[in-house]
């Protein structure tokens, strides 16, 4: 707030001076940029950060590595559990051919009985054997058929109890997964992806330094369009507008001025200074209202720099 209140009280001043020294200057600020800080976004030793205050760096390129060796490891890890999974889970194959070869054995009892019940009941037809052996021959294939019975519900409870014993292993699978992706993502934010196109202002680390999650690496701006914060009083906010041509006057020497074009970007809906009372027309005049103007920056423009401002 100190800070606001200060450049406004220096731009209404250096407005003032460039009125009494016979210039008409409109408005008057000092040119800014948008600075990122680019942070680490793992904990580690800085491998490499091959940049250089003044470098210009483009967008989404590598600058540099934090060791993730940590993480490797853990990965390397996390996918030998899920190798291993496939070991804990059962074989339901030597149960199942054990109790399909007592099937078949049934089978060919029941075959053997069969045959017998229709050789027994052409006897029964010719007097040549008794009732009581058909019953028999048809009990004892009413129990082969039950033991068969027993043995096909043996197969398939069999099948379903290793089947929900490998589903339960195999659950922890999934979960082992998406570890897996986390630790990938992790070892992705171990390389420094430079977010924007710009000129590196300020180097905050060195390779071989230590440094966390967040930690400031260095920070970067994009000086190829300047944005010029000037003030304009209450009574000229009706002269302008966004989108609006303006021609922005910077020095150039003594007395000298090199003139450049700009235009109007944002214009600020609250005033940065208010008088205590506002009573009448004259007072309202009084208010300051903060404007930006985007100047492309032919490399002459610094961030600081005062330029005064012409609307047109």
């Amino acid at each position: 707030m100190v800070r606001t209140f200060i450049l406004i009280m220096l731009s209404l001043a250096a407005l003032a001076a460039c009125k009494n020294s016979g210039q008409k200057f409109d408005a008057t600020g000092t040119f800014e940029a948008t600075e990122v800080i680019v942070s680490s976004e793992i904990s580690g030793k800085i491998i490499s950060l091959n940049i250089n205050e003044g470098d210009t760096v483009s967008a989404n390129k590598t600058v540099g590595v934090v060791d993730a060796e940590g993480i490797s490891l853990q990965k390397e890890q996390v996918e030998a559990s899920i190798s291993s999974l496939n070991e804990k889970t059962a074989d339901v194959s030597p149960q199942v051919k054990l109790l399909q070869d007592q099937l078949a054995v049934q089978q060919s009892q029941l075959n053997n009985l069969l045959h017998e019940q229709k050789r027994i009941e052409k006897l029964v037809a010719q007097d040549a054997a008794t009732g009581k052996q058909l019953d028999d021959i048809n009990a004892q294939i009413d129990v082969v058929k039950k033991q068969m019975n027993v043995t096909k519900q043996q197969i398939a409870v069999q099948q379903s109890n290793v089947s929900t014993q490998n589903r339960a292993v195999l659950s922890e699978s999934k979960p082992l997964q998406k570890r897996v992706a986390q630790l990938d993502d992790q070892l992705k934010r171990a390389n420094i992806i430079n977010p924007i196109n710009g000129t590196i202002l300020t180097k905050y680390a060195e390779a071989g330094e230590l440094t966390s999650t967040g930690k400031a690496l260095y920070k970067i701006a994009d000086l190829s369009t300047l944005k010029l914060r000037a003030y304009v009083t209450g009574d000229q906010l009706s002269q302008i507008k966004l989108g609006q041509k303006v021609k922005v006057m910077v020095d150039a020497g003594k007395e000298q001025y090199k003139e450049m074009n700009g235009n109007i970007t944002w214009i600020s809906d609250k005033a940065e200074f208010t008088p205590k009372t506002i009573q009448t027309k004259e007072e309202r005049a009084n208010l300051v209202y903060a404007i930006k103007i985007d100047v492309k920056n032919d490399g002459y423009l610094k961030i600081g720099m005062y330029g005064e401002v012409m609307f047109k």
